[in-house]
């Protein structure tokens, strides 16, 4: 199980960590985006350093029309567990997103009133 927190705007994030090359991981929030069909979206800044490999383009619909976003093997751990996953990496993504892929494979329960984000494994 996974604890969240809530932004500002009651954005629901969640610490996870993305793994480089090398094996060093670096601890992000990442932003739970119900819009997101994928696993993990992030600008083409945060890729800085992970030294993954580039698989090939994608275009994505987005809020804002059709993207062609480039597509990364990446590494991240989350709830002590190591995922190798497909990265979605362009220019103008505000945060790291997690996407509704996780909600395959984990269930998220919310309570606002009392403040407890979790997501759990099914």
């Amino acid at each position: 199980m996974i604890q969240g927190t809530l932004g500002d705007e009651d954005e629901l994030f969640f610490e996870i960590s993305l793994i480089t090359d090398n094996g060093l991981e670096l601890p992000v929030d990442a932003l739970l985006d119900t819009g997101f069909s994928g696993w993990l979206a992030m600008n083409d800044q945060d890729l800085d350093g992970l030294d993954w490999t580039y698989v090939k383009q994608e275009k994505m619909r987005t809020a804002k029309g059709e993207f062609n976003f480039d597509l990364y093997a990446g590494k991240v751990r989350i709830e002590g567990q190591e995922f190798d996953i497909p990265v979605h990496v362009g220019a103008g993504v505000p945060e790291i997103l997690i996407g509704r892929q996780w909600l395959k494979t984990r269930r998220l329960v919310v309570d606002m009133s009392a403040g407890v984000l979790t997501l759990e494994a099914s």
